[in-house]
């Protein structure tokens, strides 16, 4: 006999195997929810099939590690005939979200990415409460910084007001507005105004008053004493010793700095002690590629593709230093930084990265700063870490850098989360 949940959650996001930070955060949120009592935990996102179609990076399906029971992946099958390809897929998720709604449960349901996930918990709320069933709900939103780039500055620059407007009004319409950091919310209020000031409408406003700052969460025990020996075991499958290079693992785009990295590794004193290891995968990859086997270092830079999330607290705590070159660009800015946290935790090398979007908020004062698209700057960093630093500093910095990135503990991103569901929204702090 089927026994009705107490207490549900849903989340709505571009899930495994897609490569993104916030792929990995909703897994995270809903294991933390089963820690703290919620016994029905669902994630929703596409078929598999439609995400390889997008072209985005996925993982090799065989490399996910499973959920724990409890946590149910859902990726309704579209709905209609091949004539509305795209709605078909829409529609399935939005009617799944309908009935998970009218079924009785008491739900909190959270939407990572405003375009569509949001636009859909909308669309479902509206006909959740057309059908006349009992309904139990309570929605968060949350904007992870490309839905904004990609949907509503494109639209203000464009002047397509109408989008940018579906898409801001869909995410007031929840009962709690979030976004993953202080930088990402005030770009969402910049680019408000600049739709206010063209059409004299009110969402910034609004958006300043509603949104709240809720950090992406991690699993910090994945990252914390890691045992030296398999450490080893792993890096030398790999051919790598620790200490024996610098990383960058992150996803294999241009606004990630990759191209900066080679060629400032290239430039170093470095080289000659350490190898550069590019982990990842993604649309720059083939050119990264390209501009590897050029450099007169081409036999020291080394592609994993193949990384799973087993191995990749292994590959950073064994790094010499870990560098992250993001740049901004039109359609993307680093918006938080989760793999820069997930480093600092496994207690590898020294940080390098970029004042970037809301990096700094990711990393504090624990990492060097260097300019953005600055591969001289790049290379000296690296050196400084490689040749300059004692072992006290290094052990000081990684002790201060790890206790700076427990703060984004899963669990302990998830009860702030949850007790914003028990505070009015009219008096809540936005951070």
């Amino acid at each position: 006999m089927n026994v009705r949940p107490d207490r549900r959650l849903v989340i709505v996001v571009r899930a495994d195997p897609v490569i993104c930070g916030h792929s990995g955060e909703a897994r995270n949120l809903a294991e933390a929810a089963l820690h703290r009592g919620f016994d029905d935990v669902r994630i929703l996102s596409w078929p598999i099939e439609r995400l390889q179609a997008t072209g985005l990076p996925l993982k090799p399906l065989d490399s996910i590690l499973p959920y724990s029971p409890g946590i149910t992946v859902e990726r309704p099958d579209p709905v209609g005939d091949y004539k509305v390809p795209d709605g078909r897929y829409l529609a399935g998720l939005t009617g799944r979200l309908v009935e998970l709604f009218t079924d009785g449960v008491p739900t909190v349901c959270l939407s990572l990415y405003l375009s569509p996930h949001t636009v859909a918990v909308t669309d479902a709320v509206r006909a959740a409460r057309d059908t006349g069933l009992p309904m139990d709900v309570v929605t968060l939103a949350e904007a992870v910084g490309s839905d904004v780039t990609n949907v509503v500055r494109s639209c203000v620059e464009s002047g397509r007001y109408g989008a940018a407007a579906h898409l801001l009004s869909s995410y007031l319409a929840q009962d709690h507005c979030l976004a993953v950091s202080e930088y990402t919310r005030e770009m969402i209020i910049e680019e408000a105004a600049l739709l206010d000031l063209q059409h004299g409408t009110t969402f910034a406003a609004r958006c300043r008053e509603r949104i709240g700052i809720s950090y992406p969460a991690i699993d910090t025990s994945a990252f914390l004493d890691l045992d030296p020996a398999e450490t080893r075991s792993r890096l030398a499958g790999r051919g790598l010793e620790p200490g024996g290079y610098v990383l960058f693992l992150s996803r294999l785009s241009s606004a990630k700095g990759v191209e900066d990295l080679i060629a400032g590794y290239a430039a170093s004193r470095a080289k000659a002690r350490v190898q550069l290891v590019i982990a990842g995968r993604g649309p720059a990859e083939e050119e990264l590629r390209r501009v590897a086997a050029q450099s007169p270092l081409a036999d020291r830079i080394h592609f994993l593709t193949d990384v799973d999330d087993a191995e990749k607290p292994h590959l950073m705590a064994g790094s010499a230093a870990y560098v992250l070159a993001s740049k901004p660009q039109k359609d993307f800015i680093e918006t938080f930084g989760i793999a820069l946290t997930e480093s600092m935790l496994a207690g590898g090398g020294p940080v390098v990265t970029t004042d970037v979007g809301g990096i700094l908020e990711a990393v504090g004062p624990w990492a060097a700063i260097v300019p953005h698209s600055d591969p001289a700057a790049i290379t000296a960093a690296i050196d400084h870490a490689i040749y300059d630093m004692t072992d006290e500093q290094r052990f000081q910095l990684a002790a201060h850098a790890r206790d700076h990135a427990l703060q984004f503990d899963r669990l302990a991103i998830f009860d702030r989360m949850m007790a914003r569901l028990e505070v009015p929204q009219s008096v809540q702090a936005p951070a």
